[in-house]
């Protein structure tokens, strides 16, 4: 029996726009091509396949074997047509655009060559002598049609597509080599450290999730090690060949430095696995601007001539760890664009940590992986999950503001009226809603908003189009990516979303298409690729995220802390509240006095959160005449940026002190997450109130949107996600063996079924207590410790 060769598979689209592409990178016609990818495109092709009657052969499948060295290449894709007219048979190729298609002299170079990629397909599979190629441009507005024919004979098509395969023969045979020495690598690969408990089976669960094409959620406490035991066996199951790219998803820059060093323990043991960072554009951007085009940019004039070499070489050449530093490096020396260095580089590479939304948002998202039609074998590993449903909620929610409907009208004045009167009357629809609205206010229907929108989007393209002073472009351009937003998110609109309307507090008024139920999108997502596993400390309850991540019959795993819990004293606060009717003078003396006799019980560093800045501020004013300066006293600022922060963190740092350090911050901010206070860093936190968020129309809108479908819409509104804040924060003591500690929840609501029925397994030690008597049981604790 013949021994089936090894395959590389590459669709004809991704052939012909990687090989053919050159010139600059310009996002002024950019936004031109989004939009043809992001709307109505699949219904013009339905369309036009439906008129040509039985003789067409729509969406026909379309493959050819073409041999390279030891392996086989692959090129497969979808015909849009092929017909037969006068005896000429003839493949057709649709594309719809938003432009006049009438001002079309000639077809699109790349569009063309994928036509003549099906053709040249088609006739070698048919033995033909020549073959016929249309291409059909269709206005997704209007309807009209243009075509462009050609006729091809197969000796001059044969050489074409020869040549075509002889330029991407070099790529294929570096992803065919590097499949070989990853799986190698991969093969003896063992787990780096010795398992704690509990933690080879957490490793185990991942790889069966991932063989069966499941999905997996993890509840599993600081410590455990959730990033080695999710990123190993995902690994491992690459070598297997039970995924082939691996996608690590977090919500935070900190965790994607967690998932580099995961990566780069795992190649000290010998495996060789390329993997990139995708960071945020406005981070890599080496000019400063956001005007991605030759006029502003030197890097953009010809970086499509450019960047293919940049790739090879970064693939060929650097080390496998693909960060930051290294794309400016390789962008600087061969002069393209460092963010689509990082693109580029992410379709070849092993790995990709990344943020959520370049796998979830519609607007972000990576189209090369998860645009329409496309799928892959990928792994998602879901980092801090917990963060997911909010994330989705934003991700997948849209708003259109009318205030600038009217500022644009403005700057368009007398520049076209067309563009001047589908703004009016959008402002005027959206005026309608105002007069009826006081505070917030449900729609049902927002269709003709919705048509007027897409016109004029389209009037704002062909504007662009036609030439913009710079100012007045960029500010068009910016409103026309609101638009799009919009228009993507009304595409997704159905039962899971709600329609409201609401006045700001900056006196704007606003319509907003709001994701209240996130799992269908997500899953949506999700379906693109093999398995995904999430996994957080704090997945609690697990039915709650389970249901609003789109994973309700999958598997969940809650993974036992591997700590003692004799090393850490969780104590409950019996008298004392956060309750809006509680807070007093009288109440915020009694929080004052909890935490002094916690940061008196030891010399050390603590961190206090509160619920919210006001209250965070009165209890510091409180704290500072009750202690006397026998405390040093931080205090978080709003609005504080990155080196405030680390300022702030590097406090707690310093180990030699005289006095104890007492941090006050706000509850769910930027230190009750993500940031690793190890050892003697921070042996103490109190949490004053359940960390309910504040009541405003979105949240009082989910409430009630729960409550319609017999659910419990304040635990779904408020409580679960202030419970995450507080586990959150919790976390922050505990993070390593050696970590000693005292969390002190301050609020007796914590003492109630509901509260304590989603209380993690590590703490079932729960001590109650008060203000009278706190301290004595604090200090008990620390001798204890000190024997």
């Amino acid at each position: 029996m013949e021994e089936t060769r090894p395959q590389i598979r590459i669709s004809v689209r991704d052939l012909v726009e990687f090989i053919l592409r050159s010139g600059d990178l310009d996002n002024r016609t950019g936004a031109k091509t989004d939009l043809e990818a992001m709307q109505a495109g699949g219904r013009l092709h339905r369309k036009i396949q439906r008129r040509m009657g039985a003789y067409y052969t729509a969406e026909a499948a379309l493959k050819l074997l073409v041999p390279m060295g030891d392996f086989d290449c692959l090129v497969e894709g979808r015909a849009d047509g092929i017909f037969t007219e006068d005896g000429e048979i003839y493949i057709d190729e649709i594309k719809g655009m938003y432009r006049d298609v009438m001002l079309l002299e000639e077809p699109v170079p790349v569009h063309l060559a994928q036509a003549l990629c099906y053709a040249c397909i088609y006739m070698r599979q048919q033995d033909l002598p020549r073959i016929g190629v249309q291409m059909t441009y269709g206005n997704l507005e209007t309807g009209e049609l243009r075509y462009f024919r050609s006729e091809h004979k197969r000796e001059a098509l044969d050489a074409w597509f020869d040549e075509l395969m002889a330029r991407y023969e070099k790529w294929a045979q570096f992803q065919y080599a590097w499949k070989q020495i990853r799986k190698a690598s991969i093969r003896p690969l063992e787990f780096p450290f010795a398992y704690r408990e509990g933690q080879r089976d957490l490793a185990a669960g991942v790889y069966r999730t991932i063989a069966r094409g499941k999905r997996l959620f993890i509840q599993a406490p600081t410590g455990v090690g959730k990033t080695i035991s999710t990123v190993f066996p995902a690994v491992k199951a690459v070598g297997e060949d039970l995924g082939d790219r691996i996608f690590y998803l977090t919500a935070k820059t900190i965790t994607r430095t967690v998932a580099e060093e995961a990566f780069g323990i795992l190649r000290t043991q010998g495996l060789r696995l390329k993997a990139v960072t995708l960071t945020a554009k406005e981070k890599l951007c080496i000019c400063g601007t956001p005007d991605c085009n030759p006029d502003a940019c030197p890097y953009a004039k010809g970086h499509f001539d450019r960047i293919n070499d940049a790739v090879y070489e970064l693939l060929t050449t650097g080390p496998d760890a693909i960060d930051r530093e290294l794309l400016l490096s390789q962008a600087e020396r061969h002069r393209v664009c460092p963010f689509e260095l990082s693109l580029d580089t992410a379709t070849w590479t092993d790995a990709i940590i990344c943020d959520y939304n370049y796998v979830f948002d519609p607007n972000a998202r990576l189209k090369r992986f998860f645009g329409e039609g496309v799928k892959g074998d990928y792994l998602f590993l879901i980092d801090e999950a917990h963060n997911l449903v909010e994330r989705g909620r934003e991700m997948f929610s849209a708003r259109l503001c009318k205030e600038d409907f009217l500022e644009l009208k403005r700057a368009l004045k007398g520049r076209d009226k067309k563009a001047e009167r589908l703004l009016d009357r959008c402002n005027k629809y959206l005026l309608g809603f105002k007069r009826e609205c006081e505070t917030w206010q449900l729609h049902e229907n927002i269709d003709p908003l919705i048509l007027l929108t897409l016109s004029l989007s389209t009037e704002l393209d062909r504007l662009r189009e036609e030439g913009l002073e710079p100012e007045l472009d960029a500010q068009v351009l910016e409103f026309w990516f609101t638009l799009r937003d919009f228009l993507n998110t009304a595409d997704l609109l159905d039962e899971n979303y709600v329609i409201y309307s609401e006045m700001g507090e900056n006196g704007n008024f606003y319509l907003k298409l709001y994701c209240v139920e996130t799992a269908e999108n997500i899953r949506a997502c999700l379906d693109k690729g093999r398995a995904a596993v999430f996994f957080s400390a704090t997945l609690l309850p697990m039915p709650y995220y389970k249901h609003m991540l789109g994973a309700e019959d999958d598997y969940a795993v809650y993974a036992r802390s591997p700590f003692r819990p004799e090393k850490r004293l969780l104590l409950l606060g019996q008298d004392v509240s956060s309750r809006y009717t509680r807070r007093n003078r009288s109440e915020y003396e009694r929080i004052a006095a909890y935490l002094k006799q916690m940061s008196n019980a030891r010399m050390g560093h603590y961190l206090a959160f509160f619920p919210s800045y006001r209250m965070m501020e009165d209890v510091y004013d409180l704290y500072l005449e009750l202690d006397e300066g026998r405390t040093e006293c931080v205090i978080q600022q709003s609005g504080m940026g990155e080196a405030q922060r680390e300022t702030f963190l590097s406090r707690f740092r310093e180990q030699a002190c005289t006095r104890s350090l007492l941090g006050f911050c706000v509850l769910g901010g930027i230190f009750s997450e993500g940031i690793d206070l190890k050892g003697e860093s921070l042996i103490g936190a109190a949490i004053v109130g359940t960390g309910l968020p504040q009541i405003c129309n979105e949240r009082e809108i989910l409430r009630q949107y729960y409550e319609g479908r017999q659910m419990d819409g304040f635990a779904y509104a408020y409580r679960y996600p202030g419970m995450n804040k507080v586990l959150q924060a919790a976390g922050r003591v505990i993070r390593t063996e050696e970590d000693l500690g005292v969390v002190l929840l301050l609020d007796d609501r914590f003492g109630t079924a509901e509260y304590t029925r989603m209380f993690p397994l590590e703490w079932s030690g729960v001590r109650g207590c008060r203000s009278r008597d706190v301290g004595e049981q604090i200090e008990a604790f620390w001798k204890i410790q000190e024997k």
